[in-house]
């Protein structure tokens, strides 16, 4: 696994824990970067893993206003918290990170769909994905 694939998937447990304790993303990003000090081993993963999150915080609005536009007939808050999770990490790649191309951010977030989430949730993700990215 790619250390961008590692720091997605660490993205996503920081996004997730936020999201289902209903605690503030920066104060979850904290506790995270002071237990990153600790694990010099896995700094290249936590250092994009900090930008994804850093990312979603600064663009917070925009990336749930794509995801509830291209998300047709799903409420963002009735959706699984993992897919939320998922859909704000490909997002801010998608729109706010020109490093990553777009079938690259729609492939990763469609494993880690079908490896975290629901059976359907993978294309669920893969449609509103595509959606956003052939509006932008």
């Amino acid at each position: 696994m790619s250390a961008r694939s590692k720091a997605r998937k660490r993205a996503l447990d920081i996004l997730y824990q936020s999201d289902v304790r209903g605690d503030d993303l920066a104060l979850t990003l904290a506790v995270e970067a002071k237990r990153a000090a600790s694990e010099p081993a896995r700094e290249a993963s936590w250092l994009y893993a900090r930008e994804i999150v850093d990312g979603v915080l600064d663009n917070h609005d925009d990336i749930d206003e794509q995801i509830i536009t291209h998300a047709r007939d799903w409420k963002i808050e009735r959706m699984p918290a993992v897919d939320r999770a998922i859909l704000r990490i490909a997002v801010w790649e998608l729109l706010h990170n020109d490093e990553v191309p777009a079938a690259v951010a729609i492939d990763e977030a469609v494993e880690l769909a079908k490896e975290f989430s629901t059976d359907d949730s993978g294309s669920f993700i893969h449609g509103v994905l595509a959606r956003i990215t052939r509006a932008n």
